[in-house]
């Protein structure tokens, strides 16, 4: 959460003249209802086994970016799937990095709700520590600090076209 999946994302799909894929959005239209309420109605164990069925049963094209939540690649197969389909990238951030980027978007964030930044940093920290070891299986590592569609794309191996 604020590392820039979507942002870096996009940017990277323009750079390189493919498709653009938000899984949270392509869930949510799926779903036919937001996330949270996702998780309200049917719990976080459903949403999970949804989330992997729209990942790994949707045909994405082969020129295609997609940013995922969070949590998609720490549940199921998930990271083993991605990395055999793709070029996974992992764009770590220090907890305090994250907080200062969330802090103006808290509104958007129902789990940063009623946080203050010693909180949020805490939370981050705690969250991060959850899911760091399926992070780390990921192709590609880099700093989510200053990173550029171009920059991203040189990671990649990937000319622009």
């Amino acid at each position: 959460m604020g590392s820039g999946k979507s942002t870096v994302g996009k940017r990277l799909a323009t750079y390189l003249q493919y498709d653009f894929v938000d899984l949270d959005k392509l869930i949510e239209k799926e779903a036919g209802m937001k996330i949270p309420e996702y998780f309200s109605r049917h719990g976080e164990a459903a949403f999970r086994d949804f989330e992997r069925d729209v990942l790994q049963q949707t045909r994405f094209s082969e020129n295609t970016v997609i940013a995922t939540g969070g949590g998609a690649p720490c549940y199921h197969d998930n990271m083993e799937w991605m990395n055999r389909e793709g070029k996974v990238v992992y764009l770590h951030m220090e907890p305090k990095a994250l907080a200062s980027r969330l802090k103006n978007s808290k509104g958007d964030r129902p789990l940063l709700n009623g946080l203050n930044e010693e909180e949020m940093i805490a939370f981050i920290t705690e969250k991060l520590a959850s899911r760091e070891g399926f992070y780390r299986r990921a192709k590609v590592i880099v700093s989510g600090l200053d990173l550029t569609a171009e920059k991203l794309a040189a990671y990649l191996d990937l000319p622009a076209k």
